[in-house]
């Protein structure tokens, strides 16, 4: 760090605007034009005071926000890039920039990962879901200051050099998602070269898993079990397997064998989700939240799965569904659906198991690019309003 740029506490640069607005106290003039509405978990825009809901603060465009949420995640946003006027979630610290500081190099401060982990090592709370950070202590934050032409300096190099970094990881994100597309693309060549149709129930046998209630969780006979959390697009996590009761007459019904298809029933997003069970854990049984498949005949559980990857891309869940609920895959529905039914499923399989594999590879050499792209950004963040490298 510099040794040269005074060390000041950010209230003496920065003032907090404390004060909420509740929407009743506006006047109906300020909304002849939309405000932009930033939360924590997004943006969007309101045409009057009604659409606000509680209480927000209301900013005049110069002040810059940090998320009060979860401190080596939060957002950092500079308000008038949002708008003249802007209204923010009370869930967002506003801070108000004077004439010894330019927004700009205050927002790139404020996600540096010097402040990130002061803050997340001085927050209180009972669990780190609750966590909260507090005005006082990032009023009290302690930084080198440099002068403004110098902050000037920094945050134009950071303003070109984050952009360059965020566009080569926005082109990355667009290459991930081209080879969803292409994934999709292999399956349906496979499932449409198919011309006989048969329903599940005629080639698989579909069982939904035992209910959870307080009695099963603490009572004898614990063994682990598999629910909707650890069954993901085909891959099974079993880092955080939970146990519940499993009577000796029910091992037969619910018991999981090497080769059997769990498939998601329903929750946010991950409804149809399915992957093969490899026997990694036995004994291992299941919840109600999911269904085991096994086969009955010649078709594998694998030609199922890839039915049910290409028919949730293609929404067919969602438009059987009450869109005002979350989707649910009930054991009749799944039993139920007609599929294409192929003279080969074993060789298809086969080889769509082979082209997916090398698929998900390019996806995660990806994906761990993008994320050393994203350390990058932010030890470059960092460095700069540090003074650990000369700008």
């Amino acid at each position: 760090m510099k040794t040269d740029w005074p060390i000041v506490p950010i209230w003496t640069v920065a003032d907090e605007t404390r004060r909420a607005i509740d929407p009743a106290e506006l006047d109906g003039d300020v909304f002849h034009y939309s405000i932009p509405v930033v939360e924590e978990t997004g943006t969007g825009r309101v045409e009057s005071a009604h659409d606000l809901g509680s209480a927000k603060l209301l900013l005049n465009g110069d002040e810059v926000l940090i998320s009060k949420l979860n401190p080596r995640k939060g957002r950092v946003l500079i308000a008038k890039q949002h708008g003249e006027l802007i209204v923010a979630s009370p869930e967002f610290i506003a801070l108000r920039p004077n004439d010894r500081i330019i927004d700009r190099f205050l927002a790139y401060l404020l996600a540096s990962e010097t402040i990130r982990l002061h803050l997340d090592a001085n927050v209180q709370s009972v669990t780190r879901s609750h966590q909260r950070v507090t005005p006082e202590l990032v009023r009290h934050l302690k930084f080198a200051c440099p002068p403004l032409n110098e902050q000037q300096r920094i945050a134009d190099f950071l303003d070109a050099e984050t952009a360059r970094i965020d566009g080569l990881r926005a082109k990355r994100i667009a290459q991930i998602s081209v080879l969803d597309q292409l994934e999709l693309a292999r399956i349906g060549e496979h499932l449409m070269s198919t011309e006989a149709t048969g329903p599940v129930y005629a080639y698989f046998d579909v069982q939904l898993g035992k209910m959870l209630n307080a009695e099963r969780a603490s009572g004898d006979n614990q063994q682990p079990y598999l629910r909707h959390a650890n069954v993901h697009w085909y891959e099974i996590v079993t880092d955080d397997l939970a146990t519940m009761t499993f009577e000796p007459g029910e091992w037969l019904r619910y018991s999981l064998r090497p080769g059997d298809l769990l498939v998601n029933e329903g929750g946010a997003g991950g409804t149809a989700e399915a992957a093969v069970w490899d026997g990694r854990i036995a004994p291992c049984f299941y919840q109600k939240s999911l269904h085991r498949v096994r086969a009955r005949g010649p078709i594998p559980v694998e030609w199922l799965m890839y039915w049910l990857r290409y028919a949730k891309a293609s929404g067919v869940f969602d438009a059987e569904s009450d869109r005002a609920t979350i989707p649910h895959l009930t054991g009749e529905k799944l039993a139920e659906s007609r599929i294409p039914i192929p003279d080969d499923g074993h060789q298809r399989v086969s080889v769509l198991a082979a082209e997916i594999a090398a698929i998900r590879e390019t996806q995660r050499k990806m994906e761990a690019a993008n994320a050393v792209l994203a350390e990058r950004r932010q030890a470059l963040i960092t460095a700069a309003v540090t003074g650990g490298i000369t700008v």
